[in-house]
């Protein structure tokens, strides 16, 4: 049976910061501390409610915002605005709102992506960090980020096939938002040809959900993209290349707060060319020395947090617990 989403006990409100408005989701008194949750592309604030239950249950304040152009929160309309500038300044300002000098911070996908630039860039303000499904990428000054991606997996790669805008979005807009939703979250087929019409594949097709993921849950993220549309999470991808550029004074640059890696024996982000080695062979632990466990949970893909949710929260509790 598809497990319900329990979402008692959170309340939410709306900050102004960094020029935007940011909705922002909260449970728990923070006895324990406070944990930060920064969810993935095409997720939002409710992606992580098994979190939100377990660790408020625990005495943590959790607090889960919808990421600028996602949700509830503003969508600026020029794609240049999704810079990893502008998004780490959103959380410093989410946090500066509630005067909270520092929290632990949890980041799936693109979610992890934003935490490794937290930690780069303003580390005074994160006690500890979990990075889940997407490992640090150290900048590569010799080569942008999109001319890399297209010498390892051709022009049709979904990640070039994203950077011109509205193009994608006209292609999610002829398929129904619950059957993008499904097809997203239910995958493992995850390579070269991912968000093509041939991985698409016909859009009256059957997917029958997996125990983990409710029609709930599907429902909320559909009425919710259906309200909002798509451009302002794919407009993240847009940003690669210019922060590449704007980054350049932090090549080299260490993570040194403390860290822990987890991701889902499946994901594409864990199977990508080289990844494992770097991971498990040092080259992590190199650029990152405030790395202290890695995590990889046998049975699940990209969305851990969702598929292995208990495990993957007892991951998060028995780190972050010790800071």
């Amino acid at each position: 049976m598809a497990m319900a989403m329990a979402l008692e006990g959170v309340t939410h409100r709306t900050l102004d910061v960094n020029g935007i408005k940011i909705h922002l989701a909260e449970a728990g008194d923070g006895s324990a501390g406070t944990v930060l949750f920064l969810h993935g592309f095409l997720e939002l604030w409710c992606s992580w409610h098994h979190q939100l239950r377990a660790l408020s249950a625990r005495g943590y304040r959790c607090l889960a915002p919808d990421l600028r152009g996602y949700g509830d929160s503003s969508a600026p309309p020029s794609p240049s605005s999704y810079t990893a500038f502008h998004l780490v300044g959103d959380v410093v300002g989410v946090l500066d709102a509630l005067s909270l000098p520092r929290v632990f911070v949890v980041g799936q996908g693109w979610g992890a992506l934003l935490a490794w630039h937290l930690a780069t860039l303003r580390p005074d303000r994160v006690r500890a960090l979990v990075a889940v499904s997407v490992a640090f990428m150290p900048r590569n000054p010799a080569a942008r980020p999109l001319e890399a991606f297209r010498r390892l997996y051709g022009d049709g790669y979904y990640l070039l096939r994203l950077q011109e805008p509205g193009a994608m979005e006209a292609e999610f807009a002829r398929m129904d938002t619950r059957f993008i939703f499904r097809k997203l979250l239910t995958t493992r087929d995850t390579g070269a040809i991912s968000l093509s019409p041939e991985w698409w594949g016909p859009p009256d097709q059957d997917i029958p959900l997996p125990p983990w993921l409710s029609e709930e849950y599907i429902d909320r993220l559909a009425a919710k993209f259906d309200e909002t549309g798509f451009a302002g999470a794919m407009n993240f991808y847009r940003c690669l290349d210019l922060n590449w550029e704007l980054t350049a004074p932090w090549t080299g640059a260490k993570i040194m707060v403390p860290t822990k890696y987890m991701a889902g024996q499946e994901a594409m982000s864990y199977n990508y060319t080289g990844v494992q080695e770097y991971i498990h062979k040092g080259g992590l632990k190199g650029d990152v020395p405030g790395l202290e466990e890695v995590a990889v949970i046998a049975g699940a893909a990209h969305y851990v947090h969702l598929e292995k949710a208990e495990e993957a929260t007892e991951h998060i509790y028995e780190f972050i617990r010790k800071f």
